[in-house]
Order: structure tokens, then C-alpha cells, then sequence
């Protein structure tokens, strides 16, 4: 079972064809192109040298020719692609250089120029934060009315030591400034990040991450760090000799990034695709395949997905999933609004017990069950103390149970668990596990009852076998408990 929701494949994560092939019910190509744009990182206005690892072609090096015109750029792309797929739409991408970099006259006319395309749906315009002006920003709002219009951004890192160093040329301010007003008109903005930048840290990557959450971003584009021939980096590179990351180190990396991204976050790429003419290091960033298998094999491995870090929940629903027993049955003691319920129908064949003290909880369960049209559950309107009252007759036969601790979310709040009723009914479950069945819990202290009932629950679970997840600093965080039983 995925639980990632935006794919149809066995991804789990945002892929931008997924996007693309929900929108247009096609397959879609983005088609580099060389819109002899320059950069004023390069020409004199903010530096002469560029970022230091940007390439003579301006991380432009699988863009068209720029000695031809930008129809026939594309065009002579449009062709290999033609002769192994059908019925394609295509996407203009102004990738070389800083393709919002000059007269809105000169940028009209090679924008529309590609749009005018058969079978061209849409743009992405590679640029800078700091050179897109206002007259622009009004044109692109009109564009973007009547195309797929995106907007990438090259970030790299929130890291003011490492903007400096590899010479970005622009503050972290001026970044939030665009995202706001092109987000105000409603256009789309992908971000680009590196990973592997010198000195930081894998914490300094993920903090890249923690912080683009913040933004209304459409998508993002992880880079592997590339040190290219005839770039400042090389020399760097030859000067300090910094440490590149390994294969390993960079998969790890994009996958613990991946947990914490948001789950509605289109991934464009995750990796680099450097030019094997110019590649000096890592040399293992030349076979792009194998490093995007490796990531689909880890997030595999760890039962973990796109945004897994950002709900405890996602935690309770690998515990699930790992625990369940065949022939084996379920407990869910606060049946709250049916969710838990749901999901535990679908990952067990026999009947999941469904257990809430409030009538409403009950009835919105069974709504829920009814509109999915599960049929092993039984639902039963008693607190969960009672548990053992109820199931005595399925000791040794359950092998999860789940308590979601609280009040009942939209209703009344001033009724919520008890801690001495948690901790009987914990104790009656626990006589209910199967061997090594578990007992799932996750406490919500961002209310007073809450807070007690989280003090007297970990006292209480030292008397078992426990673990306890958080994925959150912040004091009042929801975390889950993990009882399971050996023997």
C-alpha cells in the first residue's frame, strides 16, 4: 500500500509528470532552450565571475545552440522526441543564463515567439530573484492567464556563509520579496537548492528544506554540488580540496529532505545532470538512474514518502502497516472521525473494532465506513475502558490497536480522554495482543487534560516494551507511543 497520494506509480514522491499527465492527460517534454540572455552576476551589475559553479554556458549546457534561432532550437529537439513518443505536449524552458534579464520588449518577443509553437502548452523561465522588475512581473501575470507559466528560481542555500562563498550575489530578503509578489499574481515558482555545497552540513540542507516549507512554492529542484572544468569551483576545489558526498551520503540526504518537504510540492528533479565533457567531480553524478533508483529503494526501505515527517500520524500508519498480522484483528479506541477506522479496514481482513463514548463520533465513523464501503468493522458506543468487556473473547487474536488521544476535532472540546480511563484501557488491550501485536498511542498535549494525560502515560508505559516518536520540537506537538509485546 502507497499512502503517498500524488502518484500512480510506485514513486513516492510529487513527480512533475504525475503533475502534467493529471492536468493534460499527456505526455509532456520541457525543451531547453538559449535565449542568449546574459547575467548580471556576469555582465558588471552585481559581479563579473557568476556563481561559482556555473558553467561557460551558464548552467545552460544541454540548451539549444544558441547560433540558431529559438524555433529552430526547439525544433530540432522536438524532432528526437518526436521519434519516440506521441502525442506530446511541450514545454518552452528559457534555462542558460537569466532569462528575465533585459527590455520587456526583447523578452515578449522570444516568449511568444515559442508560444506560438504547435503543441507548446506552457513556459519555465530560469531567472534570478533579483532581476525580475516590476513591469515584468505585470507582463508575466498577463502570461500566465493564458499558459502553464512557471518561474525557477536558483536559491542553492539559506546559508548566508555559503551564499557569500559561492558568490549568489543576492540577499535571502530579496528571494522572499519576489516569491511574494509573484505568489500575490498567482504564478508559479520552482525553487532550486544544491546539496553538497562546501562546508555544510546535512542539518544545513534539511534547514533549506524546513524553510521553502514556509513559502507558497509549486515546485523544487535538488541539485548534487558538480565541480565542471573552467569554473571558479574547480579552482576551489583544486585550493582546498573540500569534501564532495558520496553516493550514499547524497541518497540519505534526499530522502530525509524529501521526508520534510510538503507532500504538494512538485518535484522537478533530484538530481544534477552535469556535462560529461566538463564533469571533473563526483564522477558518480554521471549515472543519473542509478542515484534516482537508490533514492526509490531507501524511501522503500524506510516505508517513508514525500512529507512523512509532517504528521505524526504518517508515523502510527507505518507502525500499521509493519505490525499487521493476517488472521489477526484490530482495535481502534477513539474512533474520532473515522479516519483511523478507514485505514485499518483497508490493511486488515477480519473485523476491526471501532470503540468512541460520543454517539456523533460513532455516527461520522460509520458515515465515513459506508461511503468507502468497507464492511469488516463493528462499531460500539462505550468508552474504551470497557475494551476487555467487550473483546474478552479475541485475547491473543489482535494485533493492533490504536488510541488517538484528545478531544474529537470540530466538536466539543471540553470532552476529551482521561488518563485514568487511557491507562485501563491500555492495560486491557495489552491482555488482547497477540505476540508481538503493539499498541499504537498518540498524545496531543496542546490542552490541559492533554499535558496530564501525557505526564501519567509515560510513567505508566515504563512497566512494558516502548518506544516513543516525536517529529517536532515545539512543546504542545502531537507524539506517538509504541507498546508492543514479545511474548
Amino acid at each position: 500500500m502507497n499512502l503517498f497520494k500524488y502518484t500512480n506509480t510506485n514513486k513516492r514522491y510529487y513527480q512533475l509528470d504525475y503533475y502534467y499527465k493529471k492536468k493534460y492527460n499527456h505526455k509532456v517534454y520541457k525543451v531547453s532552450l538559449n535565449g542568449g540572455f546574459t547575467c548580471p552576476n556576469k555582465d558588471g551589475t552585481k559581479g563579473t565571475g557568476g556563481c561559482i559553479f556555473c558553467s561557460k554556458l551558464g548552467s545552460g549546457d544541454f540548451a539549444g545552440n544558441p547560433s540558431l534561432s529559438l524555433t529552430n532550437q526547439f525544433n530540432e529537439i522536438k524532432c528526437i522526441i518526436d521519434k519516440k513518443a506521441k502525442e506530446t505536449k511541450y514545454i518552452g524552458y528559457f534555462q542558460a543564463n537569466t532569462n528575465t534579464y533585459d527590455t520587456l520588449e526583447n523578452l515578449k518577443s522570444k516568449y511568444e515567439e515559442i508560444l506560438k509553437i504547435d503543441d507548446v502548452i506552457g513556459l519555465a523561465i530560469g531567472t534570478r530573484p533579483d532581476s525580475i522588475t516590476d513591469e515584468v512581473i505585470n507582463y508575466l501575470e498577463k502570461l500566465n492567464e493564458k499558459t502553464e507559466l512557471t518561474i525557477e528560481l536558483g536559491l542553492q542555500t539559506i546559508h548566508k556563509k555559503t551564499s557569500d562563498l559561492i558568490n549568489r550575489g543576492y540577499e535571502l530578503e530579496e528571494f522572499e520579496n519576489i516569491v511574494f509578489k509573484l505568489s500575490k499574481r498567482k504564478i508559479k515558482i520552482v525553487v532550486h537548492i544544491i546539496n553538497g555545497l562546501p562546508n555544510e552540513t546535512e542539518q544545513m540542507m534539511i534547514d533549506t528544506i524546513k524553510y521553502l516549507n514556509k513559502f507558497p512554492i509549486f515546485g523544487i529542484k535538488i541539485h548534487m554540488l558538480s565541480v565542471l572544468k573552467n569554473t571558479d569551483l574547480e579552482n576551489y576545489y583544486n585550493e582546498t580540496k573540500f569534501r564532495l558526498l558520496t553516493k550514499e551520503e547524497y541518497i540519505q540526504i534526499v530522502c530525509n529532505q524529501l521526508e520534510e518537504l510538503r507532500s504538494n510540492i512538485v518535484i522537478s528533479r533530484l538530481t544534477g545532470d552535469p556535462s560529461m565533457n566538463d564533469l571533473i567531480e563526483p564522477k558518480w553524478t554521471s549515472d543519473k538512474i542509478s542515484v534516482l533508483n537508490g533514492i526509490d529503494k531507501e524511501l522503500h526501505k524506510r516505508m517513508t514518502y514525500q512529507g512523512f515527517n509532517r504528521s505524526i500520524l504518517n508515523f502510527t500508519k507505518r507502525e500499521v502497516l509493519l505490525n499487521s498480522q493476517k488472521k489477526m484483528h484490530a482495535i481502534d479506541a477513539t474512533c474520532g472521525n473515522g479516519y483511523d477506522m478507514v485505514f485499518l479496514t483497508k490493511v486488515f481482513k477480519n473485523t476491526v473494532y471501532g470503540f468512541d463514548i460520543q454517539k456523533e463520533a460513532i455516527q461520522k465513523t460509520h458515515q465515513l465506513l459506508k461511503k468507502e464501503q468497507a464492511k469488516n468493522y463493528e462499531l460500539i458506543l462505550d468508552s474504551h475502558e470497557n475494551i476487555g468487556k467487550h473483546l474478552f473473547q479475541l485475547k491473543n487474536k489482535i494485533s493492533v490497536v490504536v488510541f488517538n488521544l484528545g478531544y474529537l476535532p470540530g466538536s466539543d472540546k471540553k470532552i476529551t480522554t482521561n488518563y485514568k480511563k487511557t491507562i485501563k484501557a491500555i492495560d486491557e488491550c495489552y491482555k488482547l495482543l497477540c505476540q508481538k501485536g503493539i499498541i499504537l498511542i498518540t498524545v496531543y498535549k496542546g490542552h490541559d487534560e492533554g499535558k496530564l494525560e501525557s505526564k501519567h502515560l509515560k510513567s505508566h508505559i515504563k512497566k512494558y516494551e516502548y518506544e516513543i516518536f516525536e517529529n517536532s520540537s515545539k512543546l504542545d506537538a502531537p507524539y506517538l507511543i509504541k507498546i508492543k509485546k514479545e511474548f
